[in-house]
Formats: structure tokens, C-alpha cells, sequence
């Protein structure tokens, strides 16, 4: 046991306390993401809001997350972090007062929503980048998926944690438990920081001096025109924005599909994440770098089954068990589209890459969970689905028959 890939990747130490800082804060991150779900169900009772509300917090990495993928191969990359981090913990707790106080309003909800948005935005190919400064080469695979776990990890525990601030306590207070998260990773960044003031850039990597524009389109030339990132990075845009964006209208689907309420919300989104566990537990055991091609195509056929199986499916154990194998394939073919791009990218080009690769990741739910809300409040919740879901399954074919050219281009370039 004492070989095994996790413990020592977390053995790196400043790996572990980035590890356990990041832990705590996502967890006050998921507490906060259910809280908005349902105090703008409460506030409104519409799907279309539940849709903007998602847009407005995913959406900004589409507007801003190209240039904090140049900040990040630019920059200080643990400087920028803890700037964005200081700014979602003050918005949390402005949030959190408004709340307590019975000023807040949905339409402020979104306005703010929006703003931390444009902050966590700029700030995650920063946070994505990281990593390869922390650990070894050898040690990214398993990183990556440490990171993974560490995420739905804190989306099993935070809206458990959700749930019972909301019962017991007040909606509001859910957004100052996370505001008081955000200490924790802010504390271990400072640490890391002053130990070693250089982590957060890669040194001697040469770079032109190019204009911000220029640096962006390079980096999207860069990615569009790899054989093997390029097809990868496209199955990743149509899933996130045709099924991921799915779970965006869980608030939806616990009331009006299942007619539950808070509790049955925060149920579904933990068993999402103790499935991603369950997934990236898997992948983070993997001893081998390669062959990660047949695993992001195969687990994203099972992120359509398993969507399909919640829309269509009138039991709530069925969709709960659903939403199990759900959040593992999910991570599977997360963690391994992220792999591939932290291996296959050059050093220069590693954070306007990732930058990519988190605007799919934030921005194509963020366009899914609007068109999906809008049309849920025409024709009910469940068609937008079901429709979503085809379109991924026909995508992932035309994909699947190249899957031995892109293999050999991803396993070339790791």
C-alpha cells in the first residue's frame, strides 16, 4: 500500500498542503453552488432562472478565461490565486449578508454569480497549471486524478453539509461557511509561496513578446491543429454542453420531476460525487501513462447512458443509481481529456492549452443549462435531455472511428 501511486504523489509536500487548502475551499465552493440552486428556485420556481443562473456562473471562463490562460504562462501563477481567491471570499460574504439581511433579490443573485464567475474564470488555468510545478512529470497522470477525487470529494460532502445549514439554519448562512473555506487554501498558497517564491512559474521556458490576442489565437491554433488534442477537446465541448449542463438543473428535476425539495437536491448532487470518487479513486491507480484515448471515449458513452437514464427514468432510486455511474464516467473522461492536455502540451503553451480546456469545461454548461432551462419551461425538463444525450452519442461515433489515429497521436506526444 505504501507504493501506491496516491500516497506518493500526496507524499510531495507541497503537493499534499495545496492538496488539503484546495480540499476545504471546494467543499465550501459546493456548499455555496447548491445554496444559489436553491435559494433561485425559491426565489423564482423557474427553470429559465435556474438556466440564467447557471450561465451567469459558468458562462464569464468564455469571456475571460482565454486571458487568464496568457496570465497564467505569463505570471505568478500562486500570485494570481490568491487574488482570486480574496475576491470570491469577500463576494461570498456580501452574498452571505444580503441573504441573512432579506435584501437579496434573483436578479443579484445573478449580477454576483456572474461576477465570481469572471474571478474563478481568470483564476482556473492558473490553479490547473499548478500542478506540474508541485510534482514530478511521472507523478501528473496521477495528479490529475488526485485532483479530481479532491473536487467530488467536496461534491459529496458539500451539499451534505448544504442541506443541513439550509434545514437547520439559514439559506445565508451557507454562503458564509464558504467564505470562511477560502481561508484554508489561501493559508497553504502563502505557505508554498514563501518556501518557494518561484513554484508558481516555468522557469526557462523561453517567451516571445507577443500581444495579448496573439498569444490567445497561438494557443487555440495550437490545440485545433494537434491530431490528437484537438478531436479529444472537441468530444469534451459537445459533452459539456450537451449533457453536463444537465446537472445545473438538478434544483429542477429534485422538485418538479421527483418532487422532492433541498434534501432530495443535495442527495443527487452526493451521489454524483461519491460516484466521481468511486472514478477517480480508479484512475488515480493507473501505473501507466498511456492508452487514456479508449478511456475518455468509452466513459463519455456511459456519461449519455446514464443522463438518458435520469430523464427518462420515473423512479428516484433509478435515477439516484444513475447519477452513481454518472459522476464516475464523468470524472473518467475528465480527468483523462486533462491528462492528455498536461502530457501531450509543451511547457510555453501549457496554460493558454488549459485555459481551453477550462472554458469547455465552465463555459459549454454554462450555454447547455440556458438553452436546456429555457426549453424545460416550455416542454418540460425531460425532452431537452433526451435530445442532449443523442446529440453526444452521435458525436462520440464519428470520434469513435478515428480513435486509433488520435491514440497514436496522444501516446506520441506523452
Amino acid at each position: 500500500m505504501i507504493d501506491h501511486p496516491i500516497l506518493r504523489t500526496l507524499a510531495h509536500r507541497d503537493y499534499g498542503l495545496y492538496t488539503l487548502g484546495n480540499g476545504v475551499s471546494l467543499i465550501g465552493m459546493w456548499v455555496q453552488r447548491v445554496a444559489i440552486g436553491w435559494l433561485t428556485w425559491e426565489l423564482t420556481h423557474s427553470a429559465t432562472w435556474l438556466g440564467a443562473v447557471a450561465f451567469a456562473d459558468l458562462f464569464p471562463s468564455v469571456l475571460i478565461g482565454l486571458i487568464g490562460g496568457v496570465a497564467a504562462d505569463r505570471l505568478d501563477r500562486t500570485l494570481v490565486i490568491l487574488t482570486c481567491q480574496t475576491i470570491s471570499m469577500g463576494l461570498a460574504v456580501l452574498l452571505g449578508v444580503l441573504t441573512l439581511t432579506g435584501h437579496v433579490s434573483v436578479e443579484m443573485v445573478a449580477a454576483m454569480t456572474f461576477a465570481n464567475g469572471m474571478v474563478v474564470g481568470f483564476n482556473q488555468p492558473s490553479r490547473l497549471a499548478l500542478a506540474p510545478r508541485l510534482v514530478p512529470r511521472e507523478r501528473i497522470s496521477t495528479a490529475v486524478a488526485i485532483n479530481s477525487m479532491v473536487f467530488n470529494t467536496a461534491r459529496f460532502i458539500g451539499p451534505a453539509v448544504a442541506g443541513l445549514v439550509i434545514i437547520w439554519a439559514d439559506l445565508g448562512w451557507a454562503f458564509i461557511v464558504n467564505a470562511a473555506t477560502y481561508l484554508c487554501l489561501l493559508v497553504a498558497l502563502a505557505h508554498i509561496r514563501s518556501r518557494n517564491p518561484s513554484i508558481g512559474r516555468d522557469d526557462g521556458v523561453p517567451r516571445a513578446r507577443r500581444g495579448l490576442f496573439a498569444d490567445i489565437a497561438e494557443g487555440m491554433r495550437y490545440a485545433a491543429r494537434d491530431p490528437g488534442l484537438g478531436p479529444i477537446l472537441l468530444l469534451h465541448l459537445v459533452t459539456a454542453i450537451s449533457v453536463r449542463a444537465v446537472v445545473e438543473l438538478l434544483p429542477g428535476f429534485a422538485d418538479r420531476v421527483f418532487g422532492g425539495g433541498a434534501d432530495t437536491l443535495a442527495i443527487m448532487t452526493s451521489v454524483t460525487g461519491a460516484g466521481a470518487i468511486a472514478g477517480g479513486w480508479l484512475l488515480a491507480g493507473r501505473r501507466s501513462e498511456g492508452g487514456l484515448v479508449p478511456i475518455v471515449l468509452g466513459a463519455s458513452v456511459v456519461v449519455s447512458l446514464s443522463m438518458l437514464a435520469v430523464a427518462l427514468s420515473g423512479s428516484l432510486w433509478i435515477a439516484f443509481a444513475a447519477l452513481g455511474f454518472y459522476g464516475a464516467s464523468m470524472v473518467a473522461a475528465g480527468v483523462g481529456t486533462q491528462t492528455i492536455v498536461q502530457l501531450a502540451v509543451t511547457p510555453e503553451m501549457r496554460g493558454r492549452v488549459l485555459s481551453l480546456h477550462g472554458v469547455i469545461f465552465r463555459g459549454g454548461p454554462a450555454i447547455g443549462a440556458l438553452v436546456m432551462g429555457a426549453a424545460g419551461d416550455v416542454v418540460g425538463l425531460r425532452p431537452p435531455v433526451v435530445v442532449g444525450c443523442a446529440v453526444s452519442m452521435a458525436v462520440l461515433a464519428v470520434i469513435w472511428m478515428r480513435r486509433h489515429a488520435i491514440s497514436a497521436a496522444v501516446d506520441g506526444d506523452a
